[in-house]
C-alpha cells in the first residue's frame, strides 16, 4: 500500500493551497481517509476526514469553514482544500486510509504517506 502526498509548499497568510494523496495497493473503495498534521514541536492532530463514499466529512474545529476534503473513488485520490492559510497551519500533512469509518483518532487508521510540508509565511 502506498499513499503520495502532494501540493505542499509556501504560501503567504490568506492563501491558498490544494493537497492532494495518490492511493495504490488497496481497495480505495474500501476506506475513509483523514489528513492529519504535525507541526514544529507539536503532536500529530487530526484536520479532517471523508468517509468511503465521501457523502460525510469532518473536520477539526481550527480548519472548519477554511479547508475541504473531497475524494475521487475513480482516480483513488483524496484532496484537501486550504483557504485563508494561517501561520498556525504550517504542519508536514499527512494523508491516511482507515478500512471502515473515517475517524478522528490517529490510531485508528491503517495506513499513512510520507507527508507534504506546508507553509504559511506571516
Amino acid at each position: 500500500v502506498q499513499l503520495q502526498a502532494s501540493g505542499g509548499g509556501l504560501v503567504q497568510t490568506g492563501g491558498s493551497l490544494r493537497l492532494s494523496c495518490a492511493a495504490s495497493g488497496l481497495a480505495f473503495g474500501d476506506y475513509g481517509m483523514g489528513w492529519f498534521r504535525q507541526g514544529p514541536g507539536q503532536a500529530r492532530e487530526f484536520v479532517a476526514a471523508v468517509t468511503w463514499s465521501g457523502s460525510s466529512t469532518y473536520y477539526a474545529d481550527s480548519v472548519k469553514g477554511r479547508f475541504t476534503i473531497s475524494r475521487d473513488n475513480a482516480k483513488k485520490m483524496v484532496f484537501l482544500q486550504m483557504y485563508n492559510l494561517k501561520p498556525e497551519d504550517t504542519a508536514v500533512y499527512y494523508c491516511a486510509a482507515e478500512k471502515g469509518l473515517a475517524t478522528r483518532y490517529s490510531e485508528d487508521y491503517d495506513y499513512w504517506g510520507q507527508g507534504t510540508l506546508v507553509t504559511v509565511s506571516s
